[in-house]
């Protein structure tokens, strides 16, 4: 659908070159762009904070770095100050010598050049690499309505479903022209209309169903269309504390990730859903039945990508995205308790757990920090998907709690109470 875009004096004059012949081509990327999905106008970004995807020095993204400096040379810069997606390296995480040769010398080679480009052009610290950009220790928390400007998948269907505020699902670039200009394309989860189900998701089950299995459920049901929600607030009540929403932060990346969703509505418990009930359901909607078979269906399918399938787990990451701290200290309980009743004093295969660095920096300031040092875990800020992009690492039979871990590397998918077995009583 191709649409002719009606701009405001002020972005009209933009795209003419009032600003410069930079900033009038970022202005006619970004109407191409939105003419291309039917967008009629352009809006202004009113979040105090943008979020971008791409935090990663590989190698082979020479174009977006030569862009990058373009805009630097030209002296642009986001309008607003902006967080990105955690790194892929840390030292603390485990690794041989010949994975850091691959990870520094060839992967992610660019990294440190990459990072002085990010601060340039509006970093908002060195410690805002993280995919959960909204934590209170972050601090890039958008209000209710505001519209964003903002990438990466997980992060942008926590910030439409669970505070409500308006982003499409667009690449980092995409959204980093948008900081820049201060404008987006007005289409799709912007709308009024494009935020209304399409999906009716009834969840009949008999216990408390795992986040990552029914957001993957979700997402490879509806795709990228939006689900409204019926029967989960059984099971995780009606108020957005701390454990509903760090379940809504899990569920919504496996909805992103095993399938496309940008929104989510809660009957009952997220923002609009609580304000607008069903009126937010559009006529026409499909419906879809989760029951107890129906879940263990989807996670069943899960393929085994491991060469010896019955292989040792040689390596855990738990914290994609990036664990709270009430996770942190939740999971530092659980791990404790699990040694003592196993009679052991250490987890039995390599364990991660990885947050935001303000998240990690705070935690490591509670008794929490000695007790989970002590059970042998590690404790970073890394990005678990992107150190399994190492060809090396994909050799490794690695286990992971998370539904969008899984499905984009070759890690494999367990419970978190599986999880919890297998490092605290021995590998299965």
């Amino acid at each position: 659908m191709n649409t002719k875009m009606e701009l405001t004096p002020e972005q009209q004059a933009i795209l003419d070159g009032s600003q410069g012949e930079t900033m009038a081509k970022v202005m006619k990327t970004l109407v191409m762009y939105g003419e291309a999905f039917g967008a009629t106008k352009m809006i202004p970004v009113t979040s105090e904070m943008g979020h971008l995807v791409t935090s990663f020095g590989l190698k082979v993204m020479t174009p977006v770095y030569d862009l990058m400096e373009q805009l630097i040379e030209a002296g642009v810069k986001s309008k607003q100050k902006f967080s990105v997606d955690p790194k892929p390296l840390a030292p603390e995480v485990p690794s041989d010598f010949l994975k850091n040769v691959v990870f520094k010398k060839f992967m992610y080679s660019k990294q440190t050049s990459y990072d002085e480009q990010l601060r340039k052009l509006g970093l908002v610290n060195d410690e805002s690499y993280t995919c959960t950009c909204y934590m209170n220790e972050v601090g890039n928390i958008p209000k209710k309505g505001d519209v964003l400007s903002w990438a990466e998948s997980s992060a942008v269907v926590y910030a439409n479903s669970v505070l409500g505020a308006r982003c499409n699902r667009n690449s980092g670039i995409i959204e980093l022209m948008g900081s820049i200009v201060g404008y987006v394309p007005y289409f799709g989860l912007v709308t009024d209309e494009g935020r209304k189900a399409t999906w009716i998701v009834e969840v009949k089950t008999t216990k408390k169903p795992e986040a990552q299995v029914l957001g993957s459920a979700i997402g490879m049901k509806v795709m990228e269309d939006v689900p409204f929600v019926k029967g989960l607030t059984n099971w995780i009540g009606t108020e957005l504390t701390d454990d509903a929403k760090s379940y809504l932060k899990n569920f919504g990346a496996a909805t992103a990730s095993n399938g496309a969703v940008g929104l989510y509505h809660i009957e009952g418990l997220t923002p609009e859903a609580v304000e607008m009930g069903e009126s937010l359901i559009a006529e026409g909607a499909q419906t879809y039945v989760i029951d107890d078979a129906e879940l263990e269906r989807v996670k069943a399918s899960y393929p085994v990508m491991w060469k010896d399938k019955n292989a040792t787990p040689k390596l855990c990451f738990i914290g994609c995205p990036h664990l709270s701290h009430a996770e942190l200290r939740e999971w530092t309980d659980n791990v404790v308790e699990g040694l003592k009743k196993s009679g052991k004093s250490k987890v039995s295969i390599p364990t991660v757990f990885t947050a935001a660095p303000a998240v990690v920096k705070e935690f490591k300031a509670t008794e929490y920090a000695a007790k989970l040092e002590a059970t042998g875990v590690v404790l970073s800020y890394i990005c678990p998907l992107m150190y399994m992009n190492n060809p090396l690492a994909k050799k490794m039979p690695v286990i992971t709690n998370s539904n969008k871990l899984r499905t984009y590397t070759t890690s494999r998918y367990y419970t978190d109470s599986e999880i919890l077995d297998i490092i605290t009583k021995g590998a299965k």
